[in-house]
């Protein structure tokens, strides 16, 4: 695990919004740590360290709550909608070699045959993987694909150790032509038949 998911954790007796609006303004981020049936204990997060930590999806940290170690994974971050401020984190208390659910984002990667787009139809996909070892995202290699080719969760190729939980048959890629590219084709062979048909009936009436 990176030295930079290891965090210092202060645990914390008071509640209400004005505590946590001084919290927030001296600088940490209210959380609370619940999960395998332990008591949920309430923490003080380091508010710098946890904005660049929060970034990444699915964040497993090394907490150090009063001098003893305990792995998290971030399970909820609610934020002012307005101000985007992050206002509180729900961490799950989780143990090394546990497997968890968790839902990956997918990244498109590669250019299709030219003329086509990706269209991404599923931004993630649930996977079950070991605790310590949640991949970031999963890939999908679109290069040189052609308009028609869709690619489901079956057709991913999935990070060492890790098992497909999303239904196999869900779309997660559509190759096609781009709507206006299409209109424009349209338009295109409209004007040639007006035009063939002008051509045509000027040969017929040169004949007469």
């Amino acid at each position: 695990m990176s030295e930079d998911n290891k965090v210092i954790a202060e645990t914390r007796t008071q509640f209400g919004k004005g505590f946590a609006r001084r919290m927030r303004a001296a600088g940490q981020i209210p959380a609370v740590l619940y999960g395998h049936g332990t008591d949920p204990v309430h923490l003080a997060l380091p508010g710098h360290q946890m904005l660049l930590i929060l970034r990444r999806a699915n964040a497993l940290l090394e907490l150090s709550i009063d001098g003893k170690g305990q792995l998290a994974l971030v399970k909820d971050v609610q934020k002012d909608p307005v101000r985007q401020i992050i206002e509180h984190v729900d961490l799950l208390v989780v143990k090394k070699g546990e497997k968890l659910n968790v839902d990956i984002p997918i990244v498109v990667v590669g250019e299709p045959f030219p003329g086509t787009i990706a269209n991404l139809d599923a931004t993630t996909v649930s996977l079950e993987v070991e605790a310590t070892h949640i991949p970031q995202n999963v890939e999908v290699d679109v290069d040189g694909l052609e308009d028609g080719t869709h690619i489901t969760a079956a057709d991913l190729t999935l990070p060492k150790g890790a098992t497909l939980v999303t239904d196999p048959e869900v779309l997660i890629v559509a190759i096609s032509v781009p709507a206006a590219t299409l209109a424009a084709e349209d338009e295109i062979a409209e004007a040639d038949a007006e035009v063939a048909a002008e051509q045509s009936e000027e040969s017929a009436e040169a004949a007469e």
